[in-house]
């Protein structure tokens, strides 16, 4: 009869959990290079003496954008702009801090409201697709699971939970030059508003690379996921 050739859900070892390994390893190994390189300009006081939120401030007032306003959130490095209420939040780490680490973090999160305002299509189309990649991300697992234990039968719920897989590969995808946009973006604004010297920019250059790198880094890591599932349950073939 058809079905799938084995079942590792079921606990087996089988050698596609390397794929899983070496997603793991490469996010951690971003996630560590990242924030090292962030306590490393963290100490870097920048000349200008302006904080993560005075400089956030100026970059947007700069820009022309008048309605989004800089709060302080709790957290580490758990900054982020909000467009359902026009809000950046910035952590701890980076509200009142005067490091070149933390401004260009700030200028980052800026870059995200100046997409906002621009219309910035990468940003929209990421924005579109959440509530999408929810319910998929939610779904693709327990139909997998499910299409496994009907065997043949379920063999469609497989193939649907894999594509349902899939967009969270997309999303990832998306957001990739959604963040390497911004991350352009704050470099230019800090360099024309003078908050940032020539010499400090390069040192918030690499911090916002690294920055970028864990986005890149969990990209390969769910493409190596949805790799395996294809691999494990991509195609049927008749059971000896």
């Amino acid at each position: 009869m058809y079905g799938y050739g084995y079942y590792p859900l079921y606990g087996f070892w089988d050698w596609t959990y390397l794929l899983v390994i070496v997603g793991a390893v490469i996010c951690l190994a971003a996630s560590a290079k990242m924030r090292g390189t962030f306590n490393r300009y963290s100490h870097v006081r920048s000349r200008s003496g302006m904080t993560g939120a005075q400089a956030a401030e100026r970059i947007l007032y700069n820009a022309g954008i008048r309605d989004v306003r800089v709060i302080h959130i709790q957290g580490n490095l758990s900054d982020h702009y909000n467009p359902k209420n026009k809000t950046l939040a910035l952590s701890d780490t980076v509200y009142g801090s005067t490091s070149v680490a933390a401004v260009g973090v700030a200028a980052h999160e800026c870059g995200h409201a100046i997409q906002h305002q621009l219309g910035y299509v990468p940003l929209r189309v990421r924005g579109a697709m959440v509530p999408v990649v929810n319910i998929g991300s939610g779904l693709a697992w327990p139909l997998i699971i499910i299409g496994i234990l009907f065997g043949g039968g379920g063999n469609i719920l497989v193939t649907i939970g894999i594509w349902m897989f899939s967009l969270a590969v997309l999303f990832q995808l998306v957001t990739l030059p959604v963040e390497f946009n911004a991350s352009r973006r704050a470099l230019g604004e800090l360099e024309r508003t003078g908050i940032l010297g020539h010499e400090e920019l390069k040192s918030t250059r690499k911090v916002l690379t690294a920055a970028a790198m864990t986005y890149v880094a969990s990209a390969a890591a769910i493409i190596l996921q949805l790799l395996r599932l294809i691999l494990l349950f991509g195609g049927n073939r008749r059971d000896e």
